[in-house]
């Protein structure tokens, strides 16, 4: 194991670093480039699609616990899988800012990603790419972290 992972998982809270070895397994095992880096919070581990070179997942510290940020370029192949999620995650993501340049193309850094189109539980949302779903660790979370993971690879192979 990479020294620097090894380093991270001594951050990651014990309930969670099962979940977070198998998560790594699963990405890397489906071809993704594990990439750390140092941030003021703890690390982020970025998980990166070898085929589109996009950032498909990055674990995220913070104050109110772990994180998996999710980046679901594919999200209108399966956004019914939103409407699954637990009532916690979906609060986050209806939290979530609004993605400016979806609103507005003029209104962000011309070089931003622009965010996502997405229904959840019938209601139409637009965010922020780097803020829409980055569901908390948790017993509750962690089994739909996964499947959205493996929506997210599947769609992506049923694109190429």
């Amino acid at each position: 194991m990479d020294e620097r992972f090894h380093m991270f998982m001594e951050t990651v809270d014990e309930r969670f670093s099962s979940f977070v070895s198998q998560i790594d397994a699963y990405l890397t095992g489906n071809g993704c480039k594990c990439d750390i880096k140092s941030a003021k919070s703890g690390y982020v581990v970025s998980y990166v699609s070898n085929g589109s070179k996009r950032t498909l997942a990055a674990f995220v510290s913070r104050k109110t616990g772990m994180k998996l940020r999710i980046y679901p370029e594919h999200i209108q192949a399966y956004q019914s899988f939103l409407d699954t999620l637990p009532e916690k995650v979906k609060k986050e993501i209806r939290k979530a800012s609004a993605c400016k340049r979806l609103i507005d193309p003029d209104a962000c850094n011309p070089k931003c990603v622009m965010g996502y189109t997405f229904a959840m539980d019938g209601e139409q949302y637009q965010k922020c790419r780097y803020m829409a779903f980055q569901p908390t660790l948790s017993e509750e979370n962690n089994p739909y972290i996964k499947q959205f993971l493996e929506k997210e690879l599947q769609a992506a192979a049923d694109y190429e």
